[in-house]
């Protein structure tokens, strides 16, 4: 009776998948547990922000945590936690939640490769939080808070490629300069949607339920920005003009490089 010789426990194709078990491992572990600050400390040196940002304080792991940043001159605390990579799609999902201290926007982005993304989101703007800012740059300053029921962008290798989007505003008062002073009005219920163009992104801004637009923008991929008021909106502000200007007709226009230099 011949004996079966014994196998090594060891072997080549044994010893190699244990090894890549235990590697994997170690990867898990190394991004569910290493501290978000330790990551963002190593990496702030190569991240080049716009001078408006400045990070704070980042805390929790980089699975899922937190970061204390300063936008413009308002406090802002974000939140984030990653999701299970898709292989097939290629793609790293991440939930977030971004608030000041009045206003929030809470969305998901899809990190692919090579620069592509997409981002999901929708939130509430505070506006009177913002209107310091909004005056010292001349604009108008609008009562109560304005929702965004959708936002949609894709981008890739840095620019935008498609955007979407659907804002509402309640109504109310709008306050404006006006030369020495300040004109008032009140406004019905507004809606803003955002969509792509074949030139660019074009913001439309018209009364819930009205007949045409108020006002558009057009941010052109050349960084050109094309702005369109139509005697409609005058009409909503209760301002005098001729009555041989029709709703449709534009009563001020303004074209100038949002980007100097640069492309969306």
């Amino acid at each position: 009776m011949s004996e079966t010789p014994a196998k090594a426990f060891l072997r080549p194709g044994k010893l190699f998948l244990m090894t890549l078990v235990g590697v994997l491992i170690y990867l898990v572990a190394l991004v569910v547990l290493v501290p978000a600050g330790w990551l963002w400390h190593q990496a702030s040196a190569h991240v080049q922000l716009p001078p408006e940002i400045q990070v704070r304080q980042v805390y929790g792991k980089a699975w899922s945590g937190a970061a204390n940043a300063v936008v413009a001159g308002y406090p802002v605390q974000l939140e984030w936690q990653l999701g299970y990579p898709s292989v097939s799609g290629q793609s790293l999902p991440v939930s977030f939640s971004l608030a000041s201290e009045q206003s929030s926007v809470d969305g998901r982005v899809s990190l692919g490769l090579q620069g592509a993304g997409t981002l999901n989101a929708r939130g509430r703007l505070a506006v009177a939080e913002f209107e310091d800012l909004i005056r010292r740059s001349g604009g108008a300053v609008i009562e109560g808070d304005v929702t965004i029921d959708q936002l949609v962008l894709s981008w890739q290798d840095g620019r935008i490629t498609t955007a979407d989007g659907v804002g509402r505003w309640a109504g109310g008062e709008v306050t404006w300069p006006m030369g020495n002073s300040v004109g008032r009005a009140d406004f019905p219920p507004m809606r803003a949607t955002l969509d792509t163009t074949d030139a660019g992104i074009a913001l439309v801004v018209e009364e819930q339920g009205g007949d045409g637009p108020a006002a558009n923008a057009e941010i052109r991929w050349n960084g050109m920005m094309d702005l369109r008021v139509y005697k409609r909106m005058v009409d909503l502000a209760g301002q005098p003009w001729p009555d041989s200007a029709g709703p449709d007709d534009v009563v001020f226009r303004v074209r100038q490089p949002l980007i100097p230099g640069g492309v969306l």
